[in-house]
């Protein structure tokens, strides 16, 4: 098989099975977990009858306001997350619920589904300032938080009438696909399509849903009205850990006509990631990556990680490969220790080559990878962009922190729902928490554009917003999320905000910041991470690019981790440090910062910041190394 390759990966060689070391200091997944060691999660989602459990009581139980702890697990599975309100103090916890729609491919939404969700999020979503909104995500979904458990049946129900379903928005499963949105008017490689293919294929058995919720059984069908004849077959206790896939693209450039590639998603930070190979201005066969992943667990060994190539399968081959790929992953990962659980432990363990034996002996048929396939720079659709296979346009609107909020400065919320209602066209989310209006019409062009900029779109802080600034992005932290430390949402503004007044708001480059080591936003692929380790807390990570090619990590120089608790205050400081030093000693304005910062190498960047005065201090005080993989000992 014969196939394209341009550029070369920073983690190219396959990986060889990593030797057993009982150290106590790296990762020691327990592969196959014998039955009696299972953890009380698998112990829970065995005995749930594919998520069913006693959710249908639970949730209509009126004298308590929490759920109890099987219901919180399996709820996941169905896209609710118990959380409770970080703001009140006090032994009592005002519970709530944060509801995530499984939004594959990023959409799209016509008008009449926007309108539903937008009602239901006006009277269910009303947050400590009294202001409701909808939250787009990192995968292209979109969250409800502040929920009632009282809410919680009418915001499942409700949603389903649209067509999007909460099944699978959480828990131990397939998630959401993430693909490029634009790619659904592509004449070259439509993966949108693929993205809602295999969403309905890896879904959840549909009858405890339905049942659970007492869904009309007629929206689980397709537009033909036809139930899914083919599904993926979970085990009684689900995936060992969520599972993410995702799809890059090519685009044809509309003025020189070259096909170019576009990882807007960041294919490879999913679970496993799908790349096409291109002949002729034609998909001719798809190149597999597994293994990457961005979660990781303080007090153990964990690391972020990009997947690494698996191999090629023919176009006519990739569900089974798919398919395969994850039945190796639910019979072999870790059920014992939650932190191991995820696929990338079970890629740096025993190597790609033997993962490709599994996954061809249940007849996927996939040959050697391309070591040099490049799947190309993270793009973010900002503005205008002409549809390939119809003629109509599309706007890509910039969203910080993906939070469709009203607020004094700018009102995105009723924005978005007026541009729909005024021009009847249809919206998408994108990876980095933006949305896309699409299938405008050309003569709408300019009006479109007007109407999204006086509802104050387009500025922060009485300035335009910057490079910087449409580049970077958070999670969600305080005060929703229960896993996170400190702000993230809250902070992010705060901190561009700083960085724009010193100067630095043309830099094209990006911040990544999360409350916690979940780094949901993905920091380790960003320019600069900041990663919440405590109240206002943060953790320094560097070797990450804003085109997301390649992943940060710690600042770790011999076996010491510096710069793992900057508070709030000195975060906007060491930023600033490590702009100067970017812009004193590269090469040319050409060299990108993360091209830099490997460049010169982690030594290099903690020697500049010993020596200058604004964070010698900082440098000081120094913990003991986490893990990191090999390929993140730069």
């Amino acid at each position: 098989m014969t196939h394209q390759s341009k550029f070369k990966n920073e983690n190219s060689k396959i990986q060889s099975p990593m030797p057993v070391d009982k150290k106590e200091n790296v990762p020691q997944p327990q592969f196959r977990t014998p039955a009696d060691q299972l953890n009380d999660n698998e112990k829970i989602k065995l005995a749930s009858g594919f998520a069913r459990g006693h959710l249908y009581e639970d949730f209509r139980d009126g004298a308590r306001t929490d759920v109890q702890e099987e219901t919180e697990t399996l709820a996941k599975s169905h896209g609710i997350y118990l959380e409770y309100n970080r703001a009140k103090t006090g032994r009592e916890k005002d519970w709530m619920y944060m509801i995530r729609i499984t939004v594959p491919g990023g959409g799209a939404f016509n008008r009449k589904q926007w309108q539903i969700l937008d009602d239901l999020s006006q009277r269910t979503t009303t947050n400590n300032e009294g202001k409701p909104s909808l939250k787009l995500t990192t995968r292209q979904n979109i969250q409800f938080h502040w929920i009632k458990k009282s809410e919680l049946l009418e915001v499942v129900r409700t949603i389903a009438t649209t067509g999007f379903f909460t099944m699978n928005g959480c828990g131990d499963n397939v998630r959401n696909i993430t693909a490029c949105p634009l790619s659904r008017f592509s004449n070259i490689c439509n993966v949108h399509a693929l993205a809602h293919k295999y969403v309905r294929y890896f879904r959840l058995e549909e009858a405890p849903h339905l049942q659970i919720f007492e869904i009309d059984t007629s929206l689980m069908r397709d537009e033909n009205g036809q139930e899914r004849k083919e599904k993926f077959e979970y085990a009684p206790n689900l995936l060992n850990r969520k599972f993410k896939f995702g799809f890059s693209t090519v685009h044809r450039d509309p003025i020189t006509g070259e096909i170019e590639r576009d990882n807007c998603i960041e294919v490879r930070t999913n679970d496993s990631g799908i790349v096409p190979i291109i002949e002729n201005e034609q998909v001719v066969a798809w190149q597999l990556f597994i293994g990457g992943g961005m979660g990781e667990k303080n007090g153990k060994p964990t690391f972020a990680a990009h997947s690494q190539p698996l191999g090629i399968v023919r176009l006519d081959n990739l569900q089974t490969a798919m398919d395969a790929i994850v039945k190796v992953h639910q019979e072999w990962g870790d059920r014992k220790n939650r932190h191991w659980a995820r696929l990338k432990y079970v890629v740096q363990a025993m190597g790609t080559e033997w993962y490709r034996e599994q996954v061809n002996a249940l007849g996927a048929e996939v040959e050697k990878p391309d070591l040099e396939l490049d799947p190309g720079p993270r793009k973010l659709h900002h503005g205008w962009h002409t549809q390939e296979s119809n003629g109509k346009l599309a706007y890509g609107i910039y969203i910080e922190s993906g939070r469709l909020i009203d607020r004094e400065h700018e009102q995105l919320k009723t924005m978005a729902r007026t541009v729909m209602e005024k021009f009847d066209v249809e919206a998408m989310t994108t990876v980095n928490q933006d949305l896309l209006f699409v299938n405008v019409d050309p003569a709408a062009k300019q009006d479109l554009e007007a109407t999204v900029k006086s509802f104050g779109h387009g500025y922060r802080n009485g300035r335009k917003h910057s490079p910087l600034r449409v580049l970077s992005g958070s999670c969600v932290g305080l005060p929703t999320c229960r896993l996170s430390y400190t702000d993230s949402e809250r902070f992010e503004p705060e901190l561009l905000g700083k960085m724009e007044e010193l100067g630095y708001g043309e830099i094209n480059e990006s911040i990544g910041i999360t409350g916690c080591e979940r780094q949901c936003f993905r920091p380790a692929t960003k320019t600069i991470g900041w990663v919440g380790q405590g109240p206002d807390l943060y953790m320094l990570k560097v070797g990450g690019a804003e085109d997301a090619r390649t992943i940060g990590s710690s600042l770790i120089v011999d076996e010491k981790l510096y710069l793992r608790q900057v508070s709030r205050e000195q975060v906007p400081v060491v930023t600033a440090a490590l702009f100067d030093f970017y812009q004193q000693a590269r090469l040319n304005a050409k060299e990108t910062m993360g091209a830099f910062h490997r460049r010169v190498g982690k030594r290099a960047i903690l020697e500049f910041l010993k020596s200058d005065p604004r964070t010698a201090g900082l440098c000081e005080k120094t913990y003991p190394a986490p893990y990191l993989p090999p390929e993140q000992q730069w």
